[in-house]
């Protein structure tokens, strides 16, 4: 029996990691663009990304109370390199540039990777 169940979950397992889609390319730009990503956070919060066309993304939380410790709303640039989406803000994260790999879960959930191995999970909207 207990094989049985070790054997479901791992066809379960399987089915989840066929049905994700590392986006690359255009891509990765039709689906970021012009959409907001909804950044899972371990606050059990949601952190909303607004990337625009032209390369504008805008984070606003302004409505946490953790905000009061950072620039609340920022604007920042977004671009696409090759595999990876890139974004660097003006005061937040330093400034410094981070990018990440994506994966599409499911119609509008998204796994990330950035750059220095930190991963989350996140929802799209728009």
């Amino acid at each position: 029996m207990l094989s049985r169940i070790a054997l479901a979950l791992s066809f379960a397992a399987l089915a989840t990691a066929a049905s994700a889609e590392e986006l690359a390319g255009d891509r990765l730009r039709q689906a970021i663009e012009g959409r907001t990503v909804f950044l899972s956070t371990p606050y059990g919060l949601e952190l909303p990304l607004r990337y625009e066309r032209g390369g504008q993304v805008t984070g606003d939380v302004s409505g946490f109370r953790l905000a009061a410790m950072f620039a609340p709303r920022e604007t920042g640039r977004w671009w696409i390199d090759g595999n990876q989406l890139c974004q660097q803000w003006p005061t937040w994260y330093d400034g410094e540039t981070a990018c990440f790999t994506i994966r599409m879960e499911g119609d509008n959930s998204l796994s990330w990777t950035r750059n220095d191995g930190l991963q989350g999970t996140a929802r799209i909207r728009g």
